[in-house]
C-alpha cells in the first residue's frame, strides 16, 4: 500500500481481492484498485466519513486528478474519498484485447465479461466498504454510468449507503436498449442542429471530409480505418460542455495540399484517433449495450438497428443531396469491431454478448419506491447521453429522491461545474435547500 502527496492531498493506493462471480465466493478472484484521497490537513483523522466515486462508462477507470480539482476539492472538505477503478478498468485486473485471450475462446471471454456489469460492480463495492469503513455506510457519487451503478446499489444494498448523489446518470428502470436509442437519436440530431447553427461553415467542412472518406480508404496513425461512419461518431463530443467548440477546432484545418491533391493532414488524423480509439477503454464498446439489458431478450446491436429508423444519419444519402452530414453520438456498432485495432480481436466476443438473452434485471422498482436513503440527482435538461424524460420518470419512482434539473451544464457538469454541482447535491440530500 503506497502513500504519496499532491498539492493539498494525501493519496493512498489500495487493492482489493473480490470474487469474479459473487455467486461463487470461493471461486476465481480478480483485483480491484482504488485510490484513497484525503485533504492534507485531515489525513490524521480517523473519523472522516467515506465517499465512493463511481466513474461514467462503462469501461473507464476513475478520473485521475492532480490536486483538489473540480468536485474533489469540495469532497475532501469533509470526506475521505475512494476513486474506484471499476472491475476491468484502470489499475484493476485488466480486460482488453491483450488479456482476454488468456480466458480462452470468445465464448469463454463473453462468459467472463458477463460479470462486469453494474450488479457485479456494486457487490465489489459492498465488500470494499466493509473492509474500509468497518461496516459503516458511505456516500456514493455516481457520474453517468456510475449513476446507473448507484441506482442498482439503492435497489440491492441500501443498507450500505449513507447518501446517494447522481450526476447525469439516472437510468430508466424499464427501457430496453432499443428504447434508449430510439430516444437518443433525436437528441443527437438536435445537438447537430445547434452545432451547425453556431458554426455554419462546418456544414461544408464536414461534407467535404465525409466525401473524401467515401471516395478513398484512409488509415489512422494507429492502423484503424477512418470510414465515413467512424468520422460521424466524432459527434460523441457534442454531449460535453465544450464539445461543440472542440469539434469545430478539430474540423477547421482538416486538409493540407499534397502532390497528389488535398489530403487529410497527419495532425487531423492524429487528433481524430485520440477521440475515436477504444484502446484505453475497450469495455466501453464491448459492454455498452449490455448496461441496458434486463432480461428482455438480446440487445442485438440495438444502436445499429434503430439507426435505420433515422435515415437523416445516413452519410451517403446526405452527400447525395445538399443537406448537412449528421454526426452520431454515444452509439456502438458492429463496424467498430472491424475498423478499430483495439476492438477487432474482440469482434466474436462482442457478437456473443450482443446475442445473450439471459441478462438479470438491474433495478427493483418496489424497493426503490420504499427507499429511505437520502438521495439527490442533477438531471441535465438537454443531456445527449442520458434521456431526460427517462431520468425524470425514474426520479419520480425513487422515494425521497430530490432533483435539480438544469440547462446550465451538459453531461460533464460535475467536472465543468467545479465544486458547485457537488455542493448543491449535498445540500439537496440534506434538505438544506
Amino acid at each position: 500500500m503506497s502513500t504519496y502527496r499532491q498539492p493539498g492531498l494525501v493519496l493512498t493506493d489500495r487493492r482489493f481481492t473480490v470474487p469474479l462471480d459473487h455467486a461463487r465466493p470461493g471461486g476465481e478472484t480478480i483485483e480491484v484498485y482504488g485510490r484513497e484521497v484525503v485533504a492534507s490537513d485531515k489525513a490524521h483523522r480517523t473519523d472522516l466519513p467515506w465517499l465512493l466515486y463511481l466513474e461514467g462508462g462503462p469501461g473507464f477507470g476513475a478520473r485521475r486528478f492532480v490536486g483538489p480539482q473540480a468536485w474533489l476539492g469540495r469532497a475532501v472538505q469533509e470526506f475521505r474519498v475512494l476513486l474506484l477503478d471499476q472491475r476491468g478498468t484502470g489499475r484493476s485486473t485488466p480486460a482488453n484485447r491483450q488479456t482476454l485471450p488468456l480466458r480462452g475462446t470468445p465464448r469463454e471471454q463473453a462468459a467472463y465479461l458477463a460479470h462486469f456489469r453494474a450488479d457485479s460492480i456494486v457487490r465489489d463495492c459492498e465488500l470494499i466498504r466493509r473492509d474500509l469503513t468497518g461496516g459503516a455506510p458511505w456516500t456514493v457519487l455516481g457520474q453517468s454510468f456510475g449513476g446507473f451503478c448507484a441506482t442498482h446499489y439503492l435497489s440491492t444494498a441500501p443498507e450500505g449507503l449513507a447518501t446517494v448523489l447522481v450526476t447525469g446518470g439516472l437510468p430508466s428502470l424499464h427501457a430496453t436498449a432499443d428504447d434508449v436509442y430510439r430516444a437518443a437519436y433525436p437528441r443527437v440530431r438536435a445537438k447537430n442542429t445547434a452545432h451547425y447553427a453556431r458554426y455554419p461553415d462546418d456544414v461544408e467542412r464536414v461534407r467535404r471530409i465525409a466525401a473524401h472518406l467515401h471516395e478513398r480508404q484512409v488509415t489512422l496513425p494507429g492502423g484503424g480505418r477512418l470510414t465515413p461512419e467512424a468520422f460521424q461518431s466524432l459527434g460523441i463530443l457534442l454531449g460535453g460542455g465544450e464539445g461543440s467548440h472542440q469539434l469545430h477546432l478539430l474540423l477547421e484545418d482538416a486538409f493540407v495540399p499534397t502532390p497528389a491533391g488535398p489530403a487529410l493532414s497527419d495532425a487531423f488524423l492524429e487528433n481524430v484517433q485520440a477521440h475515436l480509439s477504444f484502446a484505453g477503454h475497450p469495455l466501453y464498446a464491448v459492454l455498452h449495450e449490455a448496461i441496458y439489458a434486463q432480461g428482455a431478450g438480446p440487445t442485438d446491436w440495438a444502436a445499429e438497428r434503430v439507426r435505420a429508423e433515422f435515415p437523416e444519419f445516413d452519410a451517403p444519402k446526405a452527400l447525395a443531396g445538399d443537406g448537412p452530414v449528421l454526426f452520431t453520438g454515444e452509439t456502438v456498432h458492429p463496424w467498430h469491431f472491424t475498423t478499430d485495432p483495439a476492438l477487432s480481436p474482440l469482434r466474436e466476443t462482442a457478437e456473443l454478448l450482443a446475442a445473450r438473452a439471459d441478462w438479470a434485471p438491474l433495478y427493483d422498482p418496489a424497493r426503490l419506491a420504499a427507499n429511505e436513503v437520502p438521495a439527490a440527482a442533477v438531471i441535465y435538461h438537454a443531456d445527449m447521453y442520458v434521456d431526460t424524460a427517462h431520468s425524470l420518470e425514474t426520479a419520480r419512482a425513487v422515494r425521497g429522491l430530490r432533483t435539480w434539473v438544469t440547462d446550465e451544464f451538459e453531461h460533464d457538469g460535475v467536472r465543468a461545474g467545479g465544486r458547485r454541482v457537488l455542493d448543491r447535491l449535498l445540500a439537496l440530500a440534506r434538505d438544506e435547500l
